[in-house]
């Protein structure tokens, strides 16, 4: 009865902001005394969380009681849609907290547990997203689970899905009436999840030859995915439909591939993609920065959040694509991106936040959007508002009807041809007016603003602004990069060299470094460093970046499989262990290891870094063979490796 249990399954990767109760409230729960912004959200909920620990398993040990896990992020639209329908809703709660023991996880701070659980998730033949819903033995294996549920039965046409009151109904009887069937489905989604999280690399994987015929490979996989007619990768038998991701990785290894075989067509691909994306309303027109992804092909209607490794990437991608091809528009993008970060995303001491809601008042996407009324009042002058109508293309409503999310033409010669004026005397004329509908919509409630600093997120934005410094000239990008590294490392590395993955601290407390740092963050942080190296050519930044590189061998590394694990040796102990191994919307650890490694052995010429690297290929050779597009970073750090290889 229980496996054949219906999902409502939405991708919700989305943000919102969780707008603080006003007088004292009614509930409060363990979580008043986390750090973590997404916890406390949920601290004055009728439901009795617990976060992740000892006493949450041990009291459902003791009460034979199964756990249940929710497991989102601060700026997730629908983990706040569920708390406010579901873990704020009494009754719900009173289901909740009388037949299962609730732990609530911020994925930001616990990425090892939601890897595990999404797996799970994805081990059940079911799609990934947010918030993630899983029921769980009082060890912690996975039995069942889910993402959005509404609070009740849903019925479209003739079919009735159910709601979050019904399956926990479902969930606790079927534990009652058959705890041994339940055990026993446990038992099968464990150990298909371990063998998931295990199973690095395919059979045959020894035997892949590391090549520039397995590069071209998976160049080929990315090719048969890009869309080109918009830019960006998807699927061509959907006609490319659902969310498009700017996937950056992909796109900075075919940008590398088409400067080394001076490819046009590669280069092409790049300037498509990045050249609508610019244009699109992924693209923060007003303000600067990238939100999340677009909800459809063409790059209009974003997800609203903005996370700030999107940023990061993006920012060191167009960096790049400007040294390669000149294009000033890359250059102005790279800027306006900085200056949004500078500016709301960046604390006084120069730590980098990392996201930003979508929604404000439960509505997403509301501050940045305009309705036509909003405009006029933003640019009174008819003529004025013609114009930038005309620029953004906000003739008639794009987002829900009532709308405008306002996005650019791409062909901009066309539009200059239109109206008549050249490139200067268009600036000249729309910088102003930018400046009137910024001022207008910085006089809007802003979205919440998630003011914890993590250690990988932060590799990666140094790693961006020292690109950019570098390659647009710049030195303040440079020093802002300079700044950064000096506090992550101040504040985020232990006196023996181990990473702590977050910095913050909860309203009112002084800022403090906690939880222990995964795979990703020795990754990022050493990729931030060698870009600080290639930038400044200091040293001290080498050095760093080797002992990072070092600490992350002797704590992650797999003598006896190779590729690092995501969790360090002396980490708690979970139900699995696992290796990151997909590049999707980041480089997965294990592809930014590799690459790093060969960076450090051609910089050094320490030859215990190529075998390291070396090996690390051998072990995901296989995976990058039939998965072409999974681990392009990884083929990223393989046309390094092969080029050294070359040159010596």
């Amino acid at each position: 009865m229980l496996r054949a249990l219906p999902v409502l399954m939405l991708i919700a990767v989305c943000a919102a902001a969780g707008e603080p109760a006003k007088g004292k409230p009614k509930h409060t729960n363990r979580l008043a005394k986390e750090t973590s912004p997404y916890l406390l959200m949920h601290s004055h909920n009728p439901t009795d969380w617990y976060p992740w620990g000892p006493e949450a398993f041990e009291k459902a040990r003791k009460e034979k009681k199964l756990v249940f896990l929710s497991i989102g992020y601060s700026s997730c639209y629908w983990c706040h849609v569920m708390e406010r329908e579901s873990f704020n809703n009494e009754a719900v709660a009173k289901l909740l907290n009388e037949s299962f023991v609730c732990i609530k996880v911020d994925r930001e701070e616990r990425p090892d547990i939601d890897n595990i659980y999404m797996t799970a998730l994805q081990a059940q033949g079911k799609g990934g997203g947010w918030p993630l819903s899983m029921f769980l033995m009082p060890d912690g294996r996975p039995i069942i689970g889910g993402t959005y549920w509404p609070p009740d039965d849903v019925k479209e046409k003739d079919e009735t899905y159910p709601g979050f009151k019904t399956i926990l109904k479902v969930v606790a009887d079927a534990y009652k009436e058959k705890p041994e069937s339940i055990e026993k489905q446990s038992d099968d989604l464990a150990s298909r999840t371990k063998f998931a999280l295990a199973n690095a690399g395919v059979p045959g994987a020894a035997i892949v030859k590391l090549d520039r015929a397995l590069l071209e490979e998976v160049l080929d996989a990315l090719r048969e995915d890009f869309d080109s007619q918009y830019g960006g990768f998807g699927s061509a038998a959907r006609k490319f439909k659902g969310p498009k991701f700017p996937l950056p990785c992909r796109l900075e290894f075919v940008l590398h591939q088409g400067v080394r075989n001076k490819d046009d067509k590669l280069i092409g691909m790049v300037k498509k993609t990045l050249d609508e994306m610019a244009a699109g309303g992924i693209y923060d027109q007003i303000g600067g920065g990238f939100h999340r992804y677009s909800t459809e092909r063409t790059w209009t209607v974003p997800h609203f959040e903005k996370m700030l490794y999107d940023n990061a990437q993006l920012v060191e991608l167009y960096s790049r694509a400007f040294k390669v091809t000149g294009d000033a528009n890359y250059r102005r993008v790279v800027e306006e991106t900085l200056t949004y970060i500078g500016r709301e995303m960046t604390s006084p001491e120069g730590a980098f936040y990392s996201s930003q809601d979508a929604e404000t008042h439960h509505e997403e996407g509301r501050f940045y959007v305009w309705t036509p009324e909003e405009l006029a009042a933003a640019i009174p002058d008819n003529l004025d508002r013609i114009f930038i109508q005309g620029y953004y293309r906000a003739k008639e409503p794009n987002f829900e009807f009532k709308y405008h999310i306002l996005r650019r033409h791409t062909a901009i010669d066309a539009f200059l041809k239109e109206i008549g004026m050249t490139e200067a005397e268009l600036r000249k004329k729309l910088d102003p007016l930018r400046k009137q509908l910024f001022d207008a919509r910085s006089k809007r409630d802003r979205p919440f603003l998630n003011k914890i600093a993590l250690t990988a997120w932060s590799g990666e934005m140094i790693a961006g602004y020292a690109e950019a410094g570098q390659s647009l000239n710049e030195p303040r990008y440079t020093q802002t990069a300079v700044k950064a590294a000096e506090l992550v490392l101040k504040h985020q590395k232990t006196k023996d060299g181990r990473l702590l993955r977050s910095y913050g601290a909860a309203p009112g407390q002084t800022p403090k470094a906690a939880v222990n740092g995964y795979l990703e963050d020795y990754a990022c942080l050493a990729h931030g460093l060698l870009n600080l190296h290639d930038a400044t050519k200091d040293k001290k930044w080498l050095e760093e970046a080797r002992g990072l590189t070092d600490t992350m061998i002797q704590f992650h590394g797999d003598d006896k499989a190779g590729g690092y694990y995501f969790t360090a040796s002396d980490h708690e102990k979970l139900f699995a262990r696992s290796k990151d191994q997909y590049d999707g919307a980041q480089p997965s650890g294990n592809s930014l290891a590799a690459r790093n490694l060969v960076r450090l052995w051609t910089a050094t010429g320490d030859e215990k870094y190529r075998k390291e690297a070396e090996r690390t290929f051998k072990t995901f050779a296989g995976t990058m063979k039939s998965q072409g597009s999974a681990l392009v970073t990884m083929a990223d750090g393989l046309d390094l490796y092969l080029a050294a290889q070359d040159a010596k």
